[in-house]
């Protein structure tokens, strides 16, 4: 077969998406996000992955929607999923048992060590902002074999400090997660709208090691509310397929495929 041709223009998002999707691999089991995270899975189903079974946490096992889901109690993941079991299943069963390979999250802010918020913005008691809250987030950070995360770039979501901690990732450095007794390796992967960066093996602070197209790593740093750290040799993101682009506007817009 011969390989896609590229399709000129995309969006930042787009770029993110497509990224976050081939950072899936085929006969996994992933349980997933809403938004981003559920995009990208599905698109990597589409596309990558025809045996990726997705695992949402109302209790849908298997699910294949058509269109992204506007929630994990979206009736569209229990029609389209092998099974629909009860959410103590999918947590005890699945997810504590160790039997879910990839957790896929997003989140209103990340630190330097991978640690997640999805909670408030600003004090707990009288918040900015308050967010849609933990949902299964922690116990997917904790229990998933490995986690990747999809988030835009920006100083306001990449902080150095958390307003809360929601889910952890590596704590505050080496050690931590083993101290808390987390099971999983923790997020492997954080995908943004810039590039991809990974924990150090050492710090296991996040590194950033390839940009995508048309971003430069003055803008990376620029858009970090921490001294980011960068890999010896940054690498370059593939542009998106026409395949890839084709399937995933498709799936965001079924109505107008």
């Amino acid at each position: 077969m011969q390989p896609s041709a590229r399709i000129a223009s995309y969006t930042a998002e787009e770029m993110m998406t497509v990224e976050a999707a081939r950072a899936l691999r085929d006969g996994t089991v992933c349980f997933v996000g809403i938004g981003v995270p559920s995009v990208a899975a599905n698109l990597a189903r589409l596309v990558f992955a025809p045996s990726l079974v997705l695992i949402y946490e109302s209790g849908a096992i298997g699910a294949k929607p058509h269109r992204p889901p506007l929630s994990i109690g979206d009736g569209e993941l229990a029609d389209t999923a092998d099974a629909v079991v009860s959410v103590p299943e999918i947590f005890n069963y699945w997810l504590q048992a160790g039997r879910v390979d990839v957790g896929f999250l997003g989140a209103a802010q990340i630190d330097r060590f991978a640690n997640l918020n999805t909670t408030v913005v600003g004090q707990y008691v009288k918040p900015e902002v308050r967010l849609p809250g933990a949902g299964g987030a922690p116990e997917i950070a904790s229990g998933c074999k490995e986690v990747i995360v999809v988030v835009r770039q920006s100083q306001r979501t990449f902080v150095k400090e958390l307003d809360f901690v929601t889910s952890v990732g590596f704590g505050r450095g080496p050690g931590d997660r083993e101290r808390l007794g987390h099971t999983g390796a923790g997020p492997t992967m954080v995908i943004t709208d810039l590039g991809v960066l990974r924990p150090d093996p050492e710090t296991c602070e996040l590194t950033m090691t390839s940009l995508h197209p048309g971003v430069d790593l003055e803008q990376a740093i620029a858009a970090t509310g921490w001294r980011l750290s960068v890999a010896e040799n940054v690498l370059r993101s593939l542009p998106p397929t026409e395949q890839e682009l084709v399937a995933l506007r498709a799936f965001r817009s079924p109505e107008d495929s």
